[in-house]
């Protein structure tokens, strides 16, 4: 099946609703918009990293519950169920791999590979949530794959810290 058109960056960057689903435009890419997403995802990652640990679950909550309303939407005013530039979803998917990730930028690239690895494949439930034609599951696919992510990245982190340590 085709890729559905994106809307004029004019009705995004005018519409509350687009212009947060679009991720402020980043899902307006051509090519690979949840890729961008996800990348853009990373602004407000490294704005709320400071933040204490309850703050930054608050956001990851609004963020995610939000987008609830916010993803379902912009989809039906689209006419287009999970529109790929709708990449909202995509920021709480990255936000929940990227949670008490271990600090480095090197740890923030494993996580946002592995992020994308797991929303593309889409292991069960994701799979079950990108079925449904709603908000919560254009959402819930990617904080399912979010979980994924985070669990592999913490793995991989105990690994690397327990078999590099001297």
């Amino acid at each position: 099946m085709p890729r559905p058109p994106n809307p004029p960056a004019s009705v995004v960057f005018k519409d509350p609703i687009h212009l947060l689903a679009f991720g402020f435009g980043s899902g307006l890419a051509k090519y690979a918009p949840g890729t961008f997403g996800s990348l853009a995802a990373l602004v407000l990652y490294f704005a709320i990293i400071g933040l204490p640990d309850w703050a930054y679950i608050a956001v990851v909550v609004v963020i995610t519950i939000s987008g609830f309303h916010i993803c379902g939407e912009s989809a039906r005013m689209l006419g287009v169920h999970d529109h790929p530039g709708i990449v909202w979803d995509e920021w709480a998917g990255m936000l929940i791999t990227l949670a008490f990730a271990p600090a480095g930028l090197v740890w923030v690239l494993v996580g946002f590979l592995l992020f994308r690895l797991f929303d593309i494949l889409k292991p069960f439930p994701a799979n079950y949530f990108d079925r449904q034609n709603d908000g919560v599951g254009i959402v819930m696919d990617d904080v399912v794959a979010g979980i994924y992510a985070w669990f592999a990245l913490q793995l991989l982190a105990w690994a690397f810290y327990t078999y590099t340590a001297v």
